[in-house]
């Protein structure tokens, strides 16, 4: 699936690396919904990371990008929603390789872990990657049925 409508998401630590990776992706002709604070106030990453990640399950956006500090605690937010599969990335390889092998549909990287051109550099190849379905669909399978369980579980209590 190709991506063309992005939410953002972003802590306090991020909104000088948030608002340059809109920019960049704007200028390539993504949309892009802004979810994140634009302030250097104190701000709780699990707001956004969750707010992207209720965008992305329910199909409003076509895939998420999140940023905090480390990129995290806010993808540990994000893959508390079920049918989410975030990938936190300090380099591009396994950006890409977790489009190809694991379907992600949202990336996340840390304002103080990496420079905003690794970060441009991560993006591209996770929104030039494509998921390569085959053999890796089973396992895809599988932690769908982890949260299905999971969720199931929980209704019952």
């Amino acid at each position: 699936m190709a991506f063309k409508k992005l939410a953002i998401g972003n802590d306090h630590v991020a909104v000088d690396m948030k608002n340059e990776i809109m920019a960049y992706l704007q200028e390539k002709g993504y949309e892009v919904i802004n979810v994140g604070t634009d302030s250097p106030e104190r701000f709780n990453y699990p707001v956004s990371g969750y707010k992207v990640a209720r965008m992305v399950a329910d199909g409003e956006v076509d895939g998420g990008i999140l940023i905090c500090g480390t990129g995290v605690g806010i993808s540990l937010s994000a893959n508390k929603v079920q049918g989410i599969r975030c990938v936190t990335c300090s380099e591009p390889y396994s950006a890409r390789l977790s489009r190809q092998h694991n379907n992600t549909n949202i990336v996340a990287f840390g304002a103080r872990v990496i420079g905003i051109e690794t970060a441009k550099d991560i993006v591209d190849a996770w929104l030039g990657a494509e998921y390569e379905g085959g053999r890796h669909q089973v396992r895809i399978d599988m932690i769908a049925e982890i949260e299905q369980t999971q969720h199931l579980a929980a209704a019952e209590e």
